[in-house]
């Protein structure tokens, strides 16, 4: 209709619609941007609301259009149009009502549509991306965290190990130390235990190791924050009370060690790192907890390796008293045998020798030539026996001498003469003795037991020949030393029981034979004297005892 015409100057789509679904006009903007417009119905159905208004049985009235025909007011609404090509515009749709017509404006807010719901997409994709930021500062943080537990819980474990793993006070230190000086980068870390007066350098560990034993004092305020069991982490100038000052602030961690509520000792860490500690005082807190426990179950532990080591020596000390009390019994019941035997023996001896006296003086009176041979001759093998069982029994009398409890001068070869008579039953007619005595001057020792040494060795050394053998003695003197070496070819000693012999008890003899006590008190007699008892041997070559003193 040529009154609609004037519509043409608008830009925007313009259509007029009279009663139902009638269109009277189009305007050439309206034929342009929607060129496949076929009819009104159909055109109606590709536009919809953004959001329906109502709800309705009609189909028509879910469209825009119609529902600014049906209007009795002027209409509007912001709409979508999907074009043939499928894609979606958006317009701001005006309808004026005019009598029975309806003039609908269709102003083009795609751009504005799109924009909005990009800036709409933005916001969101920043809100996304702040949260995940977020999150991932939080992921990071508990990260760190985790990473910062782990490397906590890996160094106690690995300290808790080698607390653990040792009983060695210096050792569970020094570990320690070495670990914590490697965490936070410590020039010098060291535990001082806790005195009277301050407190002791125990254990260092980096520079001047040297400085142990030192008793070192902190200020007030320190002793104080370590008395209530509190860190104390300053930047200072001086490592200690009267210490001399660093060229440069230093950074100072002062760890109190308890336990059971008593302050043992601290640990004192030094850097020159600037650094604030925060999860790290865990880590301090839990090593220096283990680290108290372990010093005070160490040192338990030394002190009862101590005791045992004490308990040892006594039972060892007990033990060669039994051996001195065996002997001294032993030597009192042979000297008192011995004074009876030689009372008995001097009572018959006496008279047989006054007897044999008598019958010396009668001999020549005898007229008879052969008859008086005969008894001078039995005289003298009497007096000849007499004679030696005088010297038997002045023998025995030299040998246990109770009465010399002191040291007294000796020749050694006149004792060792002296112990080959009083075993002269042993060596009859089996042993020949070979002796090679040196100039030996006298010498002060406990002559009855240097003689119940010789006797044991040389009484051994008979019983370990089977028929007949040779023993060599050997004395020298030399730079003030006496030697005298006993040395035998009999059945020899085996390698695996050299250090048994001389254990008291020990015996390779059969039963009723020997006590296991001999060697065992022989070796105590020369230690006595300061000296030392050794032994060479083979099986099937022989023994050789080698007995050194010291001449005072």
């Amino acid at each position: 209709m040529k009154k609609f015409d004037f519509f043409n100057q608008y830009r925007d789509p313009v259509i007029v619609i009279r009663d139902y679904e009638e269109v009277v006009f189009k305007n050439n903007t309206f034929c342009r941007v929607f060129q496949q417009f076929g009819d009104i119905r159909k055109f109606a159905h590709k536009m919809t609301f953004d959001m329906c208004p109502m709800d309705s049985e009609n189909v028509d009235m879910c469209s825009p259009i119609f529902q600014a025909i049906v209007s009795k007011q002027n209409f509007f609404a912001r709409v979508s149009y999907i074009s043939s090509s499928g894609q979606t515009y958006y317009y701001d749709l005006t309808a004026v009502k005019r009598g029975s017509y309806t003039i609908i404006f269709l102003a083009d807010v795609t751009s504005d549509v799109l924009l909005r719901d990009n800036q709409k997409e933005q916001a969101i994709f920043k809100d996304k991306l702040s949260k995940l930021e977020e999150e991932n500062d939080e992921l990071q943080k508990i990260r760190q965290k985790a990473q910062s537990q782990a490397f906590r819980i890996a160094l106690i474990n690995k300290v808790s190990n080698i607390i653990r793993e040792s009983m060695d006070i210096s050792m569970i230190l020094n570990s320690a130390l070495k670990e914590l000086a490697i965490m936070f980068g410590c020039f010098r870390a060291y535990y001082a235990s806790s005195g009277d007066d301050g407190f002791y350098i125990e254990e260092t560990y980096g520079e001047n190791n040297d400085g142990k034993n030192i008793c070192i004092t902190f200020d007030e305020h320190v002793m104080n924050s370590l008395k209530t069991e509190h860190i104390s982490i300053s930047y200072c100038l001086m490592e200690y009370q009267k210490a001399e000052p660093f060229k440069q602030s230093v950074l100072r961690v002062i760890v109190p060690v308890f336990h059971l509520q008593k302050m043992i000792g601290v640990l004192v860490l030094l850097s020159y790192q600037k650094r604030e500690l925060n999860e790290e005082i865990e880590i301090l807190d839990a090593v220096s907890s283990q680290l108290g426990n372990a010093i005070i179950r160490a040192e338990l532990y030394q002190k009862n390796a101590q005791n045992v080591r004490d308990l040892k020596k006594t039972l060892e000390e007990l033990k060669e008293t039994q051996l001195q009390l065996i002997n001294s019994e032993k030597m009192a019941s042979l000297g008192q045998l011995v004074a009876g035997v030689a009372h008995e023996i001097n009572t018959p001896v006496a008279s047989i020798k006054s007897n044999n006296s008598i019958i010396s003086k009668l001999i020549s009176q005898i007229e008879q030539d052969d008859l008086r041979e005969t008894f001078a001759q039995i005289n003298t093998i009497d007096q000849e026996a007499i004679q030696r069982i005088s010297n038997i029994v002045v023998s025995l009398k030299k040998f246990v001498r109770l009465d010399e409890a002191e040291l007294q001068e000796a020749n050694i070869n006149k004792e060792l003469d002296l112990t080959l008579d009083l075993i002269s039953h042993e060596i009859k007619n089996k042993i020949e003795i070979i002796k090679h005595y040196g100039d030996i001057p006298p010498i002060k020792c406990y002559p009855n037991m240097l003689n119940q040494v010789f006797t044991n060795i040389l009484v051994n050394a008979c019983q370990a020949i089977s028929q007949k053998g040779i023993i060599e003695i050997t004395t020298e003197f030399d730079n003030g030393i006496l030697s005298v070496k006993i040395k035998d070819n009999g059945h020899g000693i085996a390698a695996e029981n050299i250090n048994k012999i001389f254990t008291a008890g020990y015996t390779t003899k059969g039963v009723g034979v020997g006590t296991g006590l001999g060697l065992a008190i022989s070796q105590k007699i020369i230690d006595k004297h300061n000296g030392k008892i050794h032994v060479n041997s083979a099986v099937g070559v022989g023994t050789e005892f080698i007995i050194t003193i010291k001449s005072e």
